[in-house]
């Protein structure tokens, strides 16, 4: 039928079209419209927030009687910090925080997740609390709820007390797992008439292997296998605890759950043969944590590669620690594992990743965002999960301050929509994700990289402490009002 046509016809045809489109644009513009993609709408009830935590914004290290952290100590220690800087200062978000509670507010974001300094509240890590610690977060609670932001609070993003690390070892000891259960009882009789969820430990993952395994992040030690094994085993016993002691002193009701970096496991593409295989190392590969939590037991193959390296434990430990839980929050940035089916025991293999994978300004951060759909399904099939949060999912970009003043950080609108676009694909299959928390929502000190790498929806000079909506507040805005992310 081609044959049939000749450039005449089709620059009759081009004419004719031109003319129909000169004649009618707004018919024509409006008909466009009506046949282009809708944007991917999310639940209505979805939870739209922004995520922080204490050291990594507050500063006023030495005010109102708080004690030091282990990352006080870390980070004042030669060579930790890729730029030499602490958090002795960083945000002054605990003088500043009302003006950083009215840029959730400008974002219309509707929850933030912020984290408790535990040595605010215990200098010591235990024994007698400072009443000025908690006065701190109940005029952050309140600041919050009269913006109309519903609280989320995360009783521990890594700052634990230093003495609990000089006198008994920190997470190496069993007796900090119990001082973290009294601590969080007792923020729990305090806040939870105002701050109905309440996550218990942030990213255990990270914090035991790199901070006890590898030596990168505070307290800075490498410790054999089975050490580290053991402060795992601690750290989710420490969540147990903490569970019945705010079932125990908080008010009937609130909602309590863990927050974990998930060893994201992604099918290298979807058969049912590969899913079947990403659930099975997705139970594995995340026992040690998040599936003794769930679960009340360590899987059969966790224990067998872990070998005299197990943690020991008890049948009282087991049950303490799996605890019921109200959710669940993942914190996905990039996946970890790709898994294909295989033929050989344990029935899946992981892929190398080819040096061409793309990452974001961060070398670490891969970009996959099927791994947003992949993760919180596996997760919610393989466990049982009923509510999931994504506790944290965001990116660094360079983010250069134009001549105009304005940070155009189109990597990090990318990297969003894309995340976002799958993040609908599970909600709208019935994947129980109820809401989202960006991180960042301000530039803050990135750990061991220091002030290098910057994850805010807002720009921070720390020289000035000055704020400046990026692009991608923009951005996020715009999803939040419509509850939906576009093309």
């Amino acid at each position: 039928m081609f044959g049939k046509f000749s450039r005449r016809h089709f620059a009759k045809l081009a004419g004719l079209s031109a003319l129909g489109m000169a004649a009618r644009p707004a018919e024509a513009a409006a008909q466009a419209a009506a046949d282009g993609p809708k944007p991917a709408s999310f639940p209505k009830d979805f939870v739209w927030g922004t995520a922080t935590s204490s050291y990594q914004i507050e500063g006023a290290v030495n005010e109102d009687g708080r004690g030091r952290s282990i990352w006080d100590t870390f980070s004042h220690t030669p060579g930790k910090i890729e730029d030499g800087t602490t958090g002795d200062r960083a945000n002054e978000h605990y003088h500043r925080y009302k003006e950083d509670i009215a840029l959730i507010r400008e974002v219309g974001a509707k929850a933030y997740r912020f984290s408790i300094a535990w040595p605010r509240i215990f200098p010591e890590g235990t024994g007698k609390p400072n009443p000025k610690g908690l006065d701190f977060y109940d005029r952050l609670v309140d600041e919050l709820l009269r913006q109309g932001i519903d609280p989320y609070a995360t009783l521990y993003h890594w700052d634990l007390p230093q003495v609990l690390e000089d006198k008994v070892g920190g997470w190496r000891s069993s007796e900090t797992s119990k001082a973290f259960g009294d601590y969080a009882g007792h923020v729990a009789a305090r806040l939870s008439d105002r701050v109905n969820s309440i996550f218990t430990i942030n990213e255990a993952g990270r914090f035991v292997n790199f901070g006890y395994g590898w030596g990168i992040d505070a307290p800075g030690l490498k410790l054999p296998d089975a050490d580290v094994n053991q402060v795992r085993h601690h750290v989710a016993l420490a969540h147990g605890l903490a569970v019945q002691a705010i079932r125990a002193h908080g008010r009937k009701g609130t909602r309590v759950g863990p927050a974990e970096n998930i060893a994201a496991c992604v099918p290298a593409f979807d058969t049912p043969e590969n899913v079947r295989a990403a659930e099975i190392a997705t139970r594995e590969l995340n026992s040690g944590f998040l599936g003794v939590i769930l679960e009340g037991k360590y899987t059969d193959g966790f224990l067998q590669f872990a070998g005299k390296n197990a943690p020991k434990f008890t049948d009282a430990e087991l049950k303490i620690i799996s605890q019921p839980n109200d959710f669940v929050g993942l914190n996905i940035y990039a996946p970890q594992f790709y898994i294909a089916a295989s033929d050989k025991a344990p029935g899946w293999s992981v892929l190398p990743f080819p040096a061409s994978f793309p990452h974001m300004n961060s070398e670490w951060l891969r970009v996959g965002p099927e791994t947003i759909y992949w993760a919180p399904r596996l997760a919610a099939k393989v466990w049982n999960i009923e509510t999931i949060y994504i506790s944290e999912n965001g990116t660094s970009s360079e983010d250069k301050l134009h001549a105009d003043g304005q940070v155009y950080d189109l990597d990090r609108i990318m990297y969003l929509r894309n995340y976002l676009r799958q993040l609908q694909r599970a909600t709208s299959e019935g994947v129980p994700v109820r809401g989202y928390f960006l991180w960042s929502l301000m530039d803050n000190f990135e750990w061991i990289f220091g002030y290098e790498k910057r994850f805010g929806l807002y720009h921070v000079d720390f020289a000035t402490q000055r704020r400046t909506p990026k692009l991608s507040a923009a951005f996020y805005r715009d999803v939040v009002a419509r509850n939906a992310i576009g093309v």
